[in-house]
């Protein structure tokens, strides 16, 4: 009897004692795989990269030697190239914003092709508005056919064709009521002989285009070639109805 109780107290023990044992060595292996699953080295990946604003891909435009774009002009024009790509009308990778000031003079360099991630001015130039739009100083904007006037607002640029007027680039206005109608009025961006330093000097203004924004001959296919396939145009001009409407212009674009 005694031999058999001393076989089933050693049984006990035994199995105890292994429990034990195997509950210590997971309790000493949960702190390690706990501190492999979270180390200290891992970066967030939004914490790698911070969004660039206006403000500093503005500051670190170089005008030297060439015309200075307006802050104020670039803000606006950024904040509605970061919409449309929000909204899903260009692509997120797209780079390139080109700007037209028709507040200036025609007879000054008043479009830039800005390459937004690389931070500098790739083309600055002379650029015409329509010829019922303003002499020298553009004054008026339509979206109607035949007005021959120049339209405000954001564009993406489209697919290029060989017309009338030499190599061209279809443009998509994006502002309903104020250039939507482009492709209908066939408001493409072309170069031409009237847009040229010795036009400014024979006529004391630029050459007037039908509405289209015309660039100078020579610079035309580089230009066209660099912005052409979904890029953003914008065609600005201190029109307070337009700036307060276009929804591109506005901070809280979804879609």
């Amino acid at each position: 009897m005694n031999k058999f109780l001393f076989v089933i107290l050693t049984v006990l023990f035994v199995s105890t004692s292994f429990y034990k044992v195997e509950n210590s060595e997971n309790t000493s292996i949960s702190p390690l795989l706990e501190k492999e699953q979270s180390p200290d080295h891992i970066i967030k990946e939004n914490e790698k990269s911070a969004l660039k604003s206006s403000a500093e891909i503005y500051t670190a435009l170089n005008f030297e030697n060439i015309n200075k774009l307006t802050s104020e002009v670039f803000d606006k024009a950024f904040l509605g190239f970061e919409n449309l790509k929000k909204a899903g009308k260009l692509d997120s990778s797209a780079h390139l914003l080109t700007v037209c000031d028709f507040s200036l003079s025609s007879t000054k360099k008043r479009l830039w092709v800005i390459d937004v991630n690389e931070k500098k001015i790739v083309f600055n130039s002379l650029v015409a508005h329509g010829k019922n739009t303003g002499e020298e100083f553009a004054q008026k904007f339509s979206n109607t056919e035949s007005s021959l006037q120049s339209s405000l607002g954001f564009y993406i640029t489209e697919t290029t064709y060989n017309g009338s007027n030499g190599y061209s680039l279809k443009l998509l206005g994006m502002d309903p009521g104020y250039n939507d109608a482009a492709l209908q009025r066939a408001i493409v961006m072309h170069g031409a002989d009237y847009v040229s330093e010795n036009f400014v000097k024979n006529q004391k203004r630029l050459g007037r285009s039908w509405g289209c924004p015309a660039v100078p001959r020579e610079l035309a296919e580089p230009i066209i070639n660099t912005i052409k396939g979904k890029n953003c145009l914008f065609i600005y001009y201190p029109d307070t109805q337009y700036l307060s409407s276009s929804k591109w212009l506005k901070s809280d674009v979804n879609s």
